[in-house]
């Protein structure tokens, strides 16, 4: 029996890395979509600022929105990441521990997962991190799109499609601010 419960713990391990590894990978991912947007925006307003065309802005809104979607998918991904190792993971490796007699009832698996989410300054850090997406994401296609208008030289087809933009930016944010809320556990059912 006891060599049947270390493959199952030994498989709960490699379960382990393979999910740290995707945990890592998309952190990588993510927090380089931020500087890739910083450049896309550069490069979207130094060409609209020499060529002297407000309509070329109308060019930041679907990549902010593209690009700050993908942010936040990855970014709920590393989270449930985090929760399915909590709330799932550490605890079946636990019970194998356990019942191998490798631990006491008050016996934890992956302790940095649940004591780095202790801190106290967690909230305002995810406060600020919600602001710089709110402006990486969205008030800078906001303030293209304010430009754009400003302009007054616009067709009705340009004007109607900045609305659309306008609305897909405000749209991202909602989702930036709903998804700043704690992750919670999975469902369990009805």
């Amino acid at each position: 029996m006891a060599e049947h419960d270390v493959s199952v713990g030994q498989l709960l391990l490699a379960e382990y890395q393979s999910v740290k590894d995707e945990q890592k990978a998309r952190i990588g991912f993510r927090d380089n979509l931020l500087y890739v947007t910083l450049a896309v925006v550069a490069a979207v307003i130094a060409a609209a600022a020499q060529a002297e065309e407000p309509a070329m802005l109308l060019a930041l809104p679907p990549v902010c929105v593209v690009l700050g979607w993908t942010y936040l998918v990855n970014d709920e991904k590393i989270s449930a990441i985090g929760l399915y190792v909590r709330d799932e993971l550490g605890p079946r490796l636990a019970a194998q521990a356990t019942a191998a007699g490798g631990g006491g009832a008050d016996f934890s698996t992956f302790g940095w997962e649940a004591y780095h989410r202790r801190d106290a300054r967690r909230r305002s850090r995810k406060a600020i991190q919600c602001v710089v997406d709110l402006v990486a994401f969205c008030a800078v296609p906001i303030a293209a799109l304010a430009v754009f208008w400003a302009s007054g030289d616009a067709g009705v087809l340009l004007i109607g499609l900045s609305v659309v933009e306008a609305l897909a930016v405000v749209g991202l944010g909602a989702q930036v601010v709903l998804y700043t809320r704690p992750a919670g556990r999975a469902p369990t059912g009805p």
